[in-house]
């Protein structure tokens, strides 16, 4: 078998994939830091068996896609309208006190005040990834704490958005304005086509041919993807066109029959997500990041979740729920490690400041994750009292 084919790294990939996740299950462990540990093994800067990482990782993007899509489906739009108000400051506020973070520690370990800037940026976020894919579906989608989650981590993807533009307009600090109000004007425009396209064209379709189910499989991948699409080409992310799709089609009875076929498509594309992860990670660097890693990744789970607990018992949260949701957001994000590649790419920061970004997203997975296992409801968690789906 040619060892460059695609069939052959998903081969080692899956493979691999099943042989750690068999270990990390027998010895209680997340099975996403077995996925981690296989891309630091066999990519490029392990034993070089998987090396084609950019079509790896545009392919793992597909997995982000659908989480969010299937998100969506388990919205109500009433309900998350309601919760963002409350969110939205939280967020904003959260989003300042990790920047500052982030920036204080890479101005002590010597970054340029860029560098410093944008490692601060990537310190805002919280992983949407792993706060949903930890979270029991059937127990907390529909309770108040999944929706204060889903609105603090949606609002923090459209603080990303304008990162990102940011970023892409070439200078920090400078954007282009013109590219700013499309993006602005364009996200009310988009849900209101995306209500008017479901309403009047996609349940029409469903109801037609709902007995077919090929059929509604492929119109459900179809709607999520072509809506992805459209929003990129708008100026919103990808990410939030998926959301959008899926939110439009929550009111419908037909959302939950699409949301559990397609798990298994999502998950699917999650492990390249997290395989990706760890492969694309230059270990020769490590010495150098280590420490301000390490620091960095520390302050970050020991303060987001007193920072968020604060926050959310301001704005009349609950302590077990403030707890709780600080602890699953205790960790950064993939937008983090996206607005690391871009930076990159435009030369704002160098490739040490990038692995900064890279080595605290992994020790913030990793660690997180083992927090909530052994401490919240999930679908992994340690303990039977504890396991919930």
């Amino acid at each position: 078998m040619d060892p460059n084919s695609i069939t052959f790294a998903f081969f080692l990939i899956f493979s691999g994939a099943a042989v750690l996740a068999s270990v990390a299950l027998y010895t209680r462990q997340p099975m996403l830091i077995a996925y981690i540990a296989l891309g630091a093994l066999i990519g490029p800067y392990g034993m070089g068996y998987v090396t084609d990482l950019k079509l790896l990782s545009d392919i793992a993007h597909f997995g982000i896609i659908f989480l969010l899509f299937l998100l969506g489906l388990d919205m109500q739009p009433q309900a998350l309208i309601s919760t963002m108000k409350k969110a939205s400051w939280v967020a904003m506020i959260s989003s300042v006190a990790f920047a500052a973070i982030g920036y204080g520690v890479a101005w002590s370990f010597s970054f340029t005040h860029t560098e410093s800037v944008i490692v601060g940026a990537a310190m805002m976020f919280s992983s949407t990834i792993i706060g949903i894919k930890l979270l029991p579906t059937t127990v907390l989608h529909h309770r108040h704490m999944g929706e204060m989650m889903i609105g603090l981590l949606l609002i923090q993807d459209v603080i990303a958005i304008f990162v990102l533009l940011i970023l892409l307009s070439g200078d920090v600090g400078e954007f282009d304005l013109m590219l700013l109000g499309k993006t602005v004007i364009a996200l009310p425009l988009f849900i209101l086509f995306a209500i008017g396209f479901v309403k009047y064209i996609l349940l029409k379709l469903i109801q037609t041919f709902d007995r077919f189910h090929e059929y509604i499989f492929l119109l459900a991948i179809g709607w999520c993807l072509g809506m992805a699409e459209a929003a990129h080409m708008v100026g919103l992310s990808a990410e939030i066109g998926a959301f959008i799709a899926g939110i439009s089609l929550a009111t419908s009875p037909i959302s939950q029959y699409i949301a559990v076929n397609l798990k298994p498509l999502r998950d699917f594309f999650l492990v390249l997500f997290f395989f990706s992860l760890g492969a694309r990670f230059d270990l020769s660097l490590l010495g150098s990041i280590l420490l301000p890693a390490a620091i960095l990744a520390l302050l970050i789970i020991g303060l987001k979740p007193v920072i968020y607990y604060g926050l959310l018992r301001n704005v009349s949260e609950r302590k077990p729920l403030a707890w709780d949701i600080g602890f699953r957001l205790g960790q950064i994000s993939e937008f983090s490690l996206l607005i690391a590649y871009v930076a990159t790419g435009a030369s704002l920061i160098g490739k040490e400041a990038s692995h900064l970004i890279q080595a605290t997203a992994i020790i913030t997975f990793v660690i997180s994750s083992y927090i909530v296992i052994f401490n919240c409801m999930t679908p992994i968690a340690v303990s039977d009292k504890l396991r919930r789906d």
